[in-house]
């Protein structure tokens, strides 16, 4: 294993200890548990996603005026990654993927058009941009992970928010 992998594979394993004490310590004013899932699914997103080489650039990220967030925003060569995190702790009949329905789509587009105006003008139209879902499954033997890549169209929505 080289230095890279060693040095990510530590810094995963002591963030998930922080994060147990951290959950442990807030016992007093416990949050529903599927906020909780939704939360250790993203982080194993983001050190998976890392992994594979991405650079991550934003993790749940609001905007003002737009309700919700972007869970993971990451560089993938030039291109930038809009990645929405699904996360179940089982395999069921529908899965996680299925739920980024149309309305999702049209808010995440409307969260990168936001995201996108902190990019330099002369920049902006130059960013190559994808959205794409991850699914996370956080099984008893351990996370397990579904990419897909350009998981709906952008750019005729984008334009319409004026970037």
């Amino acid at each position: 294993m080289g230095l890279a992998k060693l040095s990510l594979a530590m810094e995963r394993r002591v963030y998930f200890i922080l994060q147990h004490l951290a959950d442990r310590r807030s016992s007093r004013n416990p949050r529903p548990q599927h906020l909780l899932t939704g939360e250790r699914g993203e982080d194993a997103a983001y050190f998976h996603l890392r992994s594979l080489g991405y650079t991550v650039v934003a993790r749940r990220w609001r905007a003002d005026r737009i309700k919700g967030d972007l869970d993971l925003v990451a560089w993938d060569g030039d291109t930038l990654v809009v990645f929405e995190v699904k996360t179940r702790t089982a395999r069921d009949l529908a899965a996680a993927e299925t739920q980024v329905d149309l309305y999702k789509q049209r808010t995440l587009r409307r969260m990168a058009a936001a995201y996108l105006r902190q990019i330099p003008e002369h920049h902006r139209d130059r960013v190559p941009i994808r959205f794409d879902i991850l699914s996370v499954y956080l099984l008893p033997g351990g996370a397990e992970f579904e990419h897909f890549r350009d998981a709906f169209a952008y750019q005729a929505e984008l334009r319409r928010f004026g970037v």
